[in-house]
Formats: structure tokens, C-alpha cells, sequence
């Protein structure tokens, strides 16, 4: 009888937020043993996470596998950009190649990665998941300031859009992906008094990196890009 061949591993791989020395060793090796990278392409070719593993990893000779993920909410879209991305890899698993998609920030945090992982489990595929240095984490260690104040203080991880629902809950909040609905974000900062008391970075360890200490400062009309990330310090 003829062996079943094996079939390949399908790798979250963490590259952090932007500085390819976030990096973890495990996502470094993970790369290194991978032949087959899929990562995110927008419509204007930049493969931002890729660029940041290449900074940290030779990747020649490796196949590389572009994954386009529309910029909407309209769940139909997205729904058939996941099946789409997830049905570009089954032939590499298929191979018994294991592959490696790359996730900026952390790949358990607001990540791409999970739908194509339930959708390849739901086939029988195996997936692990890498950690990595979230935005979050990263941008209070560049503004050099605890995300809490104790060990009894609660921390609230939310998207922009979800300001108002959180800004009243006790502890520390983080905002993220904010850059496209930040004037929102800083009204509600304002109605509720949190803006002397808020940071953002945006594009935290790449080369057009920004860090506003204090976001009452801020010119409310100047773009901030998608990769915003908002601390508010209790």
C-alpha cells in the first residue's frame, strides 16, 4: 500500500508591529524552515510584512504567496477574500510544504490569520499559531510608560471605533487600527475627558513612525494612517 503523504503545516507567524528586532527567534527559525511565505499584498503591491520579516530573515529561494484582503467591512467581501486566500495555500499543504503566513503585531490580536485557520482546520489541515510583540505593547515601551498602574488594574484592548463603549470602563484602554476613524475617536476622547491623558503612535518601528505623548496637542485635520494605536492612562 502506498504511504499517505503528508500533508504541511500552515504556521501564524508574529512579525510585531514594524522594527524586524521585535522579532521573536521562534518566528525567525519558523521562517528559515518554511519554504512557502504568504503574506498580505495591498492594492498598490506593498507587502508591509513581508518587508519587516526580510529585515530580519533571508527569505531567497522561499515561494512567496501574495494574499489580498479587501479594506471593508462588508462581510460577503471579506468572506470570499478568506476562502480565496485560504483555497491559494491548500495546494502547498497539499505538497506537504508548510507555510508561513505573516501577521503584523501579534497573530492572536485583530489578525487576518484566524479566519483562513478556522476555514483550513474546518478541512482537516493543522495550523499553529507563533507569538509576537503587539502594537500596543510596543508603542507604550516607545513612549516609555506602563500600559497599567497596578496589578489590580483592569485593561480594556479595543478597536477605535469602540471608544465610547469603553472610555467609561475602569483601568487603562487600548485603541487600535484607529487611523480611519480618528476624528471620532478624539471626539469621544474629548466628550469624555480622556485626551490630556491619551498617546497615540502611529506606525510604531517602521521609518515614518510618529509618537504624540499627549493627544490634546494633536491638529485634529492631519492624517494619522491606519496603523494608529492609542493609549489612554488612567
Amino acid at each position: 500500500m502506498a504511504e499517505l503523504k503528508k500533508q504541511g503545516t500552515l504556521y501564524g507567524v508574529s512579525v510585531g508591529p514594524g522594527d524586524p528586532e521585535l522579532m521573536t527567534l521562534q518566528a525567525v527559525r519558523r521562517l528559515e524552515a518554511c519554504p512557502v511565505i504568504a503574506a498580505p499584498q495591498t492594492k498598490s503591491g506593498q507587502m508591509l510584512a513581508l518587508e519587516i520579516a526580510r529585515g530580519a530573515v533571508n527569505l531567497d529561494g522561499k515561494i512567496i504567496v501574495p494574499l489580498h484582503f479587501p479594506m471593508t467591512r462588508e462581510q460577503k467581501a471579506l468572506q470570499t477574500a478568506h476562502e480565496a486566500a485560504a483555497e491559494s495555500l491548500r495546494s502547498y499543504l497539499d505538497a506537504g510544504q508548510d507555510v508561513a503566513m505573516l501577521n503584523l503585531g501579534d497573530v492572536s490580536v485583530y489578525a487576518t490569520f484566524g479566519y483562513l485557520q478556522e476555514l483550513l482546520q474546518a478541512r482537516g489541515y493543522t495550523t499553529v499559531m507563533l507569538a509576537g510583540v503587539p502594537s500596543f505593547c510596543a508603542s507604550a515601551a516607545r513612549l516609555n510608560r506602563s500600559l497599567t498602574a497596578g496589578m489590580e488594574e483592569p485593561l480594556t484592548i479595543a478597536p477605535g471605533g469602540a471608544a465610547d463603549a469603553v472610555l467609561d470602563a475602569p483601568g487603562s484602554k487600548v485603541l487600535m487600527k484607529t487611523g480611519r476613524q480618528l476624528p471620532r475617536t478624539l471626539a469621544a476622547l474629548e466628550a469624555h475627558g480622556k485626551l490630556a491623558s491619551s498617546a497615540m503612535v502611529c506606525n510604531c518601528g517602521l521609518p515614518n513612525e510618529e509618537v504624540w505623548p499627549d493627544l490634546s496637542t494633536y491638529d485634529r485635520d492631519r492624517p494619522a494612517g491606519y496603523f494608529a494605536t492609542i493609549l489612554v492612562k488612567e
